[in-house]
């Protein structure tokens, strides 16, 4: 279910010190339950709002002000160790690239048991449990000589899906999704863009798409946000996105699209794209 109320709601600006402005006045909200997508080209400052979310944009040398706040708490006035609290437990973050952002040194399994024990306590039982759990609510194997590979045994298909058990092994409440697709071919790209659909629809988990590929957002998600020059220009549901777009930049964003491409978004209103948007 999606509720009208916000359940998060940013207003941001980031400068970093080569380059000041990069946000300005950012405003983006989502409510409970849904898949926003947020689009704009590369170099626009798609993956500055999600590190100012999580506050880890000062590992890139930026600055945010303003405010973020989740479920009413203000994620930016929080202190560090509050924040070290909230990433992997009630936001979870998946990257674009997984065999780097998985540690290549340690098993699958030894990864995902770390995981767990950063937010919860409890028996080797209790986190076996919740990893298989985890591991099987993204249709991975579940069993001992799975986990004991390493990240380099894995194909880039598969080493996604355990990032995104990783992140999702709490059930955070919202999961924000960094070009998570990007690295994949088009065969496993459609197959994660499916699991997020289905995590969505199963754990009523909100998650932030972040991607410049509009067909790939059209694909799941209920609204769309577009950045261009450092404000968010366009929200709107994703239907309305693609059949009557209101500023001039998104116009020239869906006409740089095949026609082909966008008569079929346009149309697909018993698919993924769509069916939940409410």
């Amino acid at each position: 279910m999606i509720y009208d109320e916000p359940f998060l709601s940013v207003c941001l600006s980031v400068d970093y010190p080569t380059k000041p402005g990069v946000l300005r006045n950012a405003f983006l909200q989502m409510r409970s339950g849904e898949i926003m997508g947020l689009v704009g080209q590369s170099g626009s400052g798609k993956s500055t709002i999600a590190l100012s979310i999580l506050r880890l944009l000062s590992l890139k040398g930026g600055k945010a002000t303003g405010s973020a706040y989740l479920c009413g708490h203000d994620l930016m006035r929080m202190k560090e160790r509050q924040m070290r609290a909230v990433r992997g437990r009630h936001i979870g973050l998946v990257l674009q690239s997984p065999l780097s952002s998985l540690n290549p040194a340690l098993r699958i399994g030894t990864q995902l048991n770390e995981a767990w024990k950063a937010h919860a306590s409890g028996s080797s039982h209790d986190c076996r449990r919740a990893v298989c759990d985890a591991l099987a609510s993204v249709s991975l194997p579940t069993d001992t000589e799975f986990l004991r590979r390493y990240p380099a045994q894995l194909s880039v298909g598969q080493a996604q899906r355990v990032l995104i058990a990783m992140a999702v092994l709490h059930r955070p409440a919202l999961l924000i999704a960094d070009e998570p697709t990007s690295a994949l071919d088009v065969i496993t790209q459609a197959e994660v863009l499916k699991l997020f659909s289905e995590l969505n629809r199963t754990l009523n988990m909100a998650i932030l798409y972040i991607s410049h590929d509009l067909l790939s957002v059209a694909s799941i998600c209920h609204r769309m946000a577009i950045l261009h020059q450092g404000e968010i220009v366009e929200c709107a549901p994703t239907e309305q996105i693609f059949t009557g777009p209101s500023h001039a930049y998104t116009r020239e964003l869906i006409a740089s699209l095949p026609l082909a491409a966008v008569e079929h978004a346009r149309t697909r209103r018993g698919s993924v794209l769509f069916a939940g948007a409410r």
